[in-house]
């Protein structure tokens, strides 16, 4: 416990520091063999030390509350694994042996929490360890549907900012089915997602309803046009996306995800599709510098920490860092074994290998 408060509270001071709203990105392909696969961008201020966690079935998990007192209790019916941040066995972005997958992202503005009551606290937990219980017992968005909004997020406060992190969340399954569920006046709300992607605030319906200011979008070139006898050509590729919104806001960084995502040619299988979404996330990388937030006397900037990739139907989640753009991948069922009923961890940064090739001449 005194390592779970450690973590709680190194957690609490690094969002303190960061800026008011953390830019992640995320997108889902399903391959020609049936494989689902979702994909984001995790950005912050600074690194948030992730590392995989991996949790297997039968583990007793018990919610944190504001005051201390013990939340929701209950005990994992599925294995899984995914990544962490700041040493807290919780998981922010994974996957569990059923196939179902869960991706926290940042709320701010937005989100609303239930205040501590004993109704609230006996079913309660923090908003960070509801991706644990959401990927511990559920196989299916289905499931999810029917039991989401059966326990009650807490505004569990973190000394450093006086606050609970502002987050809300999305659900995808094996089966191609997909929701994004938000904390919104105290109780948790639930939207079918069938575009697959979702970035941060405003609310998901605000997004899909923004949309329709880009519907003139298309991936095909514009054809030349004459007037007055003169012919006016394009002078390059891509002006049919001419009024794509290119900044690093939310709502462009949606409109980005439905386009890029929505025109990929379908790759035959999963393991395809994993390094396809790994090429689209790419357009959602924010480089160190690009975006900055003032804070007191101190410029933070925000960058991608890391990127990852699940395979819903081959049951692996991939993973590169901002230090290591090599992709690694976990297998679940070969990490679930290997923990041996125990929580474990598995470090994400490493050094970035580079090959040289100078002497492989044919």
């Amino acid at each position: 416990m005194m390592i779970r408060r450690w973590a709680a509270a190194a957690l609490a001071a690094m969002i303190a520091l960061a800026p008011p709203a953390s830019a992640c990105t995320g997108l889902r392909l399903v391959a020609a063999d049936g494989a689902v696969v979702p994909g984001r961008t995790l950005e912050f201020g600074f690194d948030l030390q992730s590392n995989v966690v991996v949790i297997p079935k039968g583990t007793q998990i018990t919610g944190s509350t504001p005051d201390g007192a013990k939340g929701l209790s209950y005990t994992t019916r599925y294995g899984m694994l995914g990544a962490n941040a700041v040493g807290l066995p919780d998981i922010i972005d994974g996957i569990n042996d059923q196939g179902l997958y869960v991706g926290l992202f940042y709320f701010p503005g937005y989100a609303s929490y239930p205040e501590a009551s004993p109704e609230t606290i006996a079913r309660g937990m923090a908003p960070f360890e509801y991706g644990n219980w959401l990927l511990g017992n559920f196989a299916s968005v289905e499931e999810v549907k029917a039991n989401f909004d059966k326990v009650a997020l807490l505004p569990v406060v973190l000394d450093a900012i006086k606050q609970a992190p502002p987050v809300h969340f999305v659900v995808h399954d094996r089966n191609g089915n997909s929701v994004v569920i938000e904390p919104i006046d105290g109780k948790l709300v639930i939207h079918d997602n069938p575009l697959g992607v979702l970035t941060n605030s405003p609310t998901f319906d605000w997004h899909m309803t923004n949309l329709r200011n880009y519907i003139n979008l298309s991936v095909t070139n514009v054809p030349p046009v004459e007037l007055s006898d003169i012919k006016f050509a394009q002078f390059g590729e891509g002006t049919g996306l001419h009024g794509l919104p290119g900044d690093y806001t939310p709502p462009s960084r949606m409109v980005r995800a439905v386009v890029f995502s929505k025109s990929a040619p379908q790759s035959a299988t999963g393991p395809d599709a994993v390094l396809q979404a790994f090429h689209l996330l790419n357009a959602f990388d924010i480089p160190v510098g690009s975006v900055r937030e003032k804070n007191g006397n101190s410029v933070l900037p925000e960058y991608t920490l890391w990127t990852s990739v699940a395979d819903l139907k081959n049951l692996k989640w991939y993973f590169r860092t901002f230090a290591d753009q090599s992709i690694r991948s976990v297998d679940l069922a070969t990490a679930i074994a290997a923990a041996g009923g125990k929580i474990k961890t598995i470090t994400m940064e490493s050094k970035q290998p580079v090959e040289d090739v100078s002497k492989d001449l044919q």
